[in-house]
């Protein structure tokens, strides 16, 4: 898979994230510098993380935990 084209957010967990729609993966960088990819998450959670007040809270209440994941690269 290629590289997932990620957008910065305002978040003091979350530098940054992407979406590939096709393959339903979201891409989240975390401001450790880690990357992860959640695998088979609809792009109305990520809309829903794009549009949150805290991108964190909505990231732990419905995408840590509920997705399998992968580090990237």
């Amino acid at each position: 898979m290629g590289r997932v084209k990620r957008r910065e957010v305002q978040s003091s967990m979350i530098r940054s994230v992407g979406y590939d729609e096709k393959a339903r993966i979201l891409e989240v960088e975390f401001v450790s510098g880690s990357v992860y990819r959640y695998h088979g998450v609809p792009r109305e959670l990520f809309e829903g993380l794009l549009e949150a007040p805290s991108k964190g809270s909505y990231f732990l209440e419905r995408i840590r935990g509920a997705f399998e994941y992968t580090r990237a690269a």
